[in-house]
């Protein structure tokens, strides 16, 4: 992985979503990172937040003010409000695409889930901000493919086709026909572009679009939770980005790891994540805070992330991730 020399790009943001609950100790975990990592980081650190409205029961601000304060004082972001238009409660998944109108348009983002820790200088990684891309870090979740029902070219192809895209353009034909690889497909943990106004609209329409008015290709296939992951390969694809816009290596590798669940982090990732995971979570204002989060409390702090990362051997990893998560469950170790 060579360095490449970014002193010429202009300041990017980076965002993450928080609301009430468990997004908010992940919100406070990433931003510790973020700042031992990042301590001269040129850009916003933007915290975006959900308001309420008619497509939230309750309330899903925020809720721990102790958090909040540490998030605003102690890290430096910027919590910003957005409003929930098309999502909301019934699928929280579309924070990420919603949550793009707060930040400042024309100005380059990355976008990273609340369950990542970055581990590096992000001013370090070579994005062109204007080829969008995303994680790679991803399995065949999506379509799941029936015995009698159209197969990845034909699901795929209606997707495009929907909305005027060159479906050929973005087949990695390296790989066979009807294999998952061939088709453009991102996990959302991180993506990227120059401008998250731009963004954000065509993520928004292609996202509502699909869920309102799915293809027939579509009619055997779940978009819940699976929906933002859908869209996103057509939001990359129609501007101009694609699987190979940034190098391998920095994102979902040396610079940020996007952990998921506290369990797996321990059974799998780095012994480098986890010594930072422990290092910015040890201060006392930050421990008494993450304390109130019953996950955090016991895989941290009660030594139950060191029991599971006794059970696995991080050379010799099953290769499926459920047989992880139910040697996990089979220990009481599976907390979230």
């Amino acid at each position: 992985m060579a360095a490449a020399d970014t002193s010429r790009r202009p300041p990017f943001h980076v965002m993450i979503v928080a609301q009430a609950g468990r997004l908010t100790y992940e919100a406070l975990l990433f931003a510790a990172a973020f700042r031992h990592t990042n301590p001269a980081f040129p850009g916003r650190l933007i915290v975006a937040e959900p308001q309420p409205g008619a497509r939230w029961p309750g309330d899903p601000r925020i809720a721990d003010a102790d958090a909040r304060a540490l998030l605003t004082d102690a890290f430096g972001a910027e919590i910003l409000p957005f409003e929930s238009r098309h999502f909301g409660a019934s699928y929280p998944y579309g924070n990420k695409i919603e949550a793009l109108a707060a930040l400042p348009e024309g100005e380059p983002f990355v976008f990273f889930d609340t369950d990542t820790v970055i581990t590096g200088d992000l001013t370090e990684v070579p994005f062109d901000f204007d080829r969008p891309s995303a994680s790679l870090r991803v399995e065949a979740t999506w379509p799941e493919i029936q015995l009698y029902g159209p197969g990845y070219t034909q699901t795929w192809k209606s997707l495009y086709d929907r909305f005027g895209l060159d479906f050929e353009a973005s087949l990695d034909t390296a790989w066979p026909e009807e294999y998952w690889r061939r088709y453009l497909y991102f996990n959302a943990g991180f993506f990227y572009y120059r401008d998250p106004a731009e963004f954000g609209r065509r993520f928004a329409e292609y996202a509502v679009s699909i869920r309102d008015d799915p293809p027939p290709e579509l009619v055997c296939q779940s978009l819940d939770p699976w929906l933002d992951q859908v869209a996103l390969p057509l939001v990359i694809h129609a501007l101009g980005g694609g699987r190979d816009a940034l190098p391998a290596g920095w994102l979902d590798g040396s610079h940020s790891c996007h952990y998921r669940v506290l369990p797996l982090a321990y059974a799998r990732e780095p012994q480098r994540v986890i010594d930072l995971m422990e290092e910015v979570t040890a201060p006392n204002r930050i421990k008494r805070v993450l304390k109130a989060y019953e996950p955090m409390k016991r895989m941290i702090y009660q030594g139950k992330g060191q029991k599971a990362r006794a059970l696995f051997d991080r050379e010799a990893l099953p290769r499926k991730e459920q047989v992880i998560r139910n040697t996990l469950k089979r220990e009481k170790l599976w907390l979230r």
